[in-house]
């Protein structure tokens, strides 16, 4: 398969797993004939039609409530939201309702809805199209919660989400959504189950734990450590409910050291959840206090975009911190 980037993968997962499967639908605001505020649904109205593919109201309640009783009576929805910004008017419907659905009903219902939507900063989206909220769904119990950070990983986490039988929060990173291009496996039963992290690079000295579009800051700043003598191993959570705590201990016993970084504002981001596993699960191994790096706790800004995303040089000096303690 050619080179395609995170938008590309949407596009062509969708449209594989709709030819597979009938009962899909999607909905969402001009994901028709517009194709999407970013595309990712561009073509399919074409192929498929305004019965699968349903243009809907500026109302999230009403798009996500919509779904829910559709996946009710059989029909496997996947609905798009502009921006994870947005979904706070679909927030209960999300939480009281499609989270709990399958457990209230003594699995008679199974929910089946992944509700995709672009997530983070760095296109200069202000503080209403930039923020990285994906915590208060890894803390709502029924919910997965997945973001992928490459092509390849979009591709086989949302056919696993759209494959599933639960609640899926498909959170796609938007900064690197056409920056980052790769082949793609062909195969349309190339699968990425939840819950398994990736470790991007091995080292020795420092774990560093990230997910989304950071894991390519964390990149940058691992060739910085690098040139440092300082070996860090780079992991790539992905699925953020479940995460893989087991692949994170591991590293933590082997360097003994551990930098969290994240979009999110740090007080309360998931990083300190991280972070509380593995003070409670591996505190032996330690040989320096956790350092967590997020965002900063105000809102979202305009003109100082790049010093409020954590950038390579702030993650070095984490790095630094933890190895120098």
């Amino acid at each position: 398969m050619a080179l395609i980037n995170i938008v590309q993968s949407v596009n062509e997962t969708l449209k594989t797993e709709m030819r597979r499967n009938g009962n899909i639908v999607l909905l969402g605001e001009d994901i028709g004939k517009g194709g999407g505020v970013f595309r990712a649904t561009a073509g399919l109205l074409n192929e498929f039609g305004p019965e699968r593919v349903i243009d809907t109201p500026i109302a999230e309640d009403g798009i996500i409530g919509t779904a829910i009783g559709m996946s009710m009576n059989g029909l496997e929805p996947v609905v798009e939201i502009q921006f994870l910004d947005f979904i706070y008017p679909g927030f209960n419907q999300i939480v009281s309702e499609l989270a709990k659905l399958r457990y209230r009903s003594a699995g008679n219902y199974p929910a089946h809805v992944v509700i995709r939507a672009p997530s983070g900063g760095g296109i200069k989206g202000g503080l209403y199209h930039s923020q990285s909220t994906e915590a208060y769904f890894i803390h709502t119990p029924g919910l997965y919660v997945v973001t992928p950070s490459t092509p390849t990983d979009t591709m086989g986490l949302l056919r696993t989400a759209m494959r599933g039988s639960d609640p899926v929060m498909f959170l796609e990173p938007k900064r690197i959504y056409r920056t980052l291009k790769e082949e793609v496996p062909s195969e349309e039963e190339f699968v990425i189950p939840f819950g398994k992290a990736k470790i991007l690079q091995e080292g020795t000295d420092v774990t560093l734990i990230s997910w989304g579009a950071m894991v390519h800051t964390c990149k940058a700043a691992v060739e910085l450590a690098s040139k440092e003598n300082i070996s860090v191993e780079l992991i790539d959570m992905r699925t953020l409910m479940p995460f893989d705590i087991e692949t994170v201990l591991a590293s933590v016993k082997k360097t003994g050291r551990v930098v969290v970084a994240h979009e999110a504002t740090k007080i309360s981001g998931f990083g300190a959840e991280i972070a509380a596993q593995i003070a409670e699960r591996a505190i032996d191994s330690l040989e320096a206090p956790i350092v967590r790096l997020g965002g900063f706790d105000t809102p979202f800004p305009y003109a100082l975009e790049n010093t409020y995303l954590p950038s390579p040089e702030r993650i070095l000096r984490a790095i630094r911190k933890a190895t120098s303690y």
